[in-house]
C-alpha cells in the first residue's frame, strides 16, 4: 500500500475507507462492517467518519465494526461546527467517543467553518490532545484565506489535513488550495471522489476503462491519487466494492489518458469557490 507521511512524519495510507450513509438501516449494518472489515485486511486502514453522519449512526457502526480492529485503523472522525465551541467541542469528542466505543480518536476534524473563531476551535483540540482524547487534528471545507487565518492562529501550525470535495469533475482546488496545502506540506484528504457515483457513465472516463482492462472507478481514484500528497477515501459500503477501489493502487494513468481527461474535463483556469457535498 503506498503511503504519505502527516506533518508529524507519521505515515498513513493514500486510500482508506467512508462511510457517510453507513448505518442508517439496520438492514445493511453486516454489510458494511464486512466492508470496513475488508478495507482494514487490504490496508486501508483510514477509516473516515462524523458525528453529523446519520446523527452518530455512522460512528455506532464504525464502532461496532472495529471492536476487534481497533489497533489496524486509523480512525478519523468530525465535529460540527455549531459545537466547535471550547467546551462543546469537548463534549461533541466524548460523545464520538463513546459511540466509537474507543478511548482515542486518531484525527479529529472541523466538519467546516461556522460562526466560532478558529482559535477557539483549536484551543479545544489542543486541550483534548493533552487529554490523550485524540492524537492528531485536523480542518474540512476550509479554502485559502481559512487555511492561512488558521496558520496564523496559536498552534495553526499544527493541522494534519484537510479534507475537502476533489474529483476529476471538481477541480478547482487545484487552482490554488491544493498548491497551498502541498507547499505547506499539509496532505489533502479527497472525499468523494467518485462524486457519489455521478462520473462513471462519462464516456472518455468509461472509454479509458476499457483501454486499461478495468472499470470507471479505478480510473477515477487513479486519477485522484497521481497528485502528491492526496489521499482518497470514498464510501464504499460492501467488500466487492472495497475490492474493486484497492484495485485502484495498481493503474497507472498514461499522459494520453491524463490529456484525454483533462479536454472531457478541464483544470481550473482562475478561482473557483471551494465546493461541498
Amino acid at each position: 500500500m503506498r503511503e504519505i507521511a502527516l506533518p508529524s512524519g507519521e505515515a498513513v495510507p493514500v486510500l482508506g475507507i467512508g462511510t457517510w450513509g453507513m448505518g442508517e438501516h439496520p438492514g445493511n449494518a453486516a454489510r458494511e462492517t464486512a466492508a470496513i472489515h475488508t478495507a482494514l485486511d487490504l490496508g486501508m486502514s483510514v477509516v473516515d467518519t462524523a458525528e453529523m453522519y446519520g446523527n452518530g449512526a455512522a460512528e455506532e457502526l464504525v464502532g461496532t465494526a472495529l471492536a476487534t480492529r481497533r489497533h489496524g485503523a486509523f480512525l478519523v472522525t468530525k465535529v460540527l461546527p455549531h459545537h466547535a465551541t471550547l467546551r462543546g467541542t469537548m463534549t461533541a469528542c466524548e460523545g464520538s467517543l463513546r459511540r466509537l466505543g474507543t478511548d482515542t480518536i486518531d484525527l479529529y476534524l472541523l466538519h467546516w467553518r461556522g460562526g466560532v473563531p478558529l482559535a477557539e476551535t483549536l484551543e479545544a483540540f489542543e486541550n483534548l490532545q493533552r487529554a490523550g482524547k485524540i492524537r492528531y487534528w485536523g480542518v474540512s471545507n476550509l479554502d485559502v484565506a481559512d487555511m492561512k487565518e488558521l496558520a496564523g492562529s496559536p498552534g495553526g501550525q499544527d493541522v494534519a489535513t484537510n479534507q475537502v470535495l476533489y474529483n476529476l469533475t471538481r477541480r478547482g482546488i487545484e487552482f490554488d488550495l491544493l498548491p497551498h496545502c502541498v507547499g505547506r506540506g499539509i496532505p489533502v484528504m479527497a472525499y468523494s471522489p467518485l462524486e457519489q457515483g455521478r462520473m462513471l457513465t462519462d464516456p472518455v472516463l468509461a472509454r479509458v476503462a476499457s483501454e486499461h482492462g478495468t472499470s470507471p472507478a479505478q480510473i477515477a481514484l487513479a486519477w485522484v491519487l497521481r497528485q502528491p500528497l492526496v489521499l482518497a477515501i470514498p464510501k464504499a459500503s460492501s467488500p466487492k466494492h472495497v475490492q474493486e477501489c484497492h484495485l485502484a493502487l495498481d493503474v497507472r494513468l498514461t499522459t494520453r489518458d491524463l490529456a484525454d481527461l483533462d479536454r472531457a474535463h478541464p483544470p481550473p483556469t482562475h478561482k473557483r469557490g471551494l465546493e461541498m457535498l
